[in-house]
């Protein structure tokens, strides 16, 4: 359900000599993603800070390569009902050799408010045993 709208790839502003990701994406609030109280269960915007902060990483790198989940902090700012229109974007930190690490804000964009944001620490994954 969640639609792309927006990728871009641009010089940072207080770096200029290095690049940041920058994608958005939107989708409803529907009622799957709701908890007792009719509004949307955190652990659904966490699931969602998951997903689309991963998408400006992979947009970043070349191979596409978006690593493994080291650590997610979220921060919850305000509910989101059902039907509420989500607009979520999220932005490159720092890409490195082995570490990379995106933001994300969830805003309900029916009442213009941000919902929660996060941020996320990937990892390249080690190689398999054998």
């Amino acid at each position: 359900r969640v639609s792309i709208t927006e990728v871009s790839l641009n010089p940072m502003a207080e770096e200029p000599s290095k690049f940041e990701a920058r994608v958005v994406c939107e989708l409803f609030v529907e009622e799957d993603m709701l908890n007792i109280s009719g509004n949307m269960h955190g652990g659904c915007a966490a699931y969602l800070v998951d997903i689309c902060s991963t998408l400006p990483i992979a947009a970043y790198n070349a191979d596409g390569r978006s690593g493994v989940s080291q650590i997610i902090n979220m921060i919850y700012h305000a509910p989101a009902k059902l039907g509420a229109k989500l607009k979520i974007i999220s932005t490159t930190i720092a890409v490195g050799g082995r570490t990379m690490s995106a933001r994300c804000e969830i805003w309900d964009a029916t009442n213009q408010r941000l919902v929660a944001s996060g941020i996320q620490v990937k990892m390249d994954a080690s190689p398999a045993k054998l």
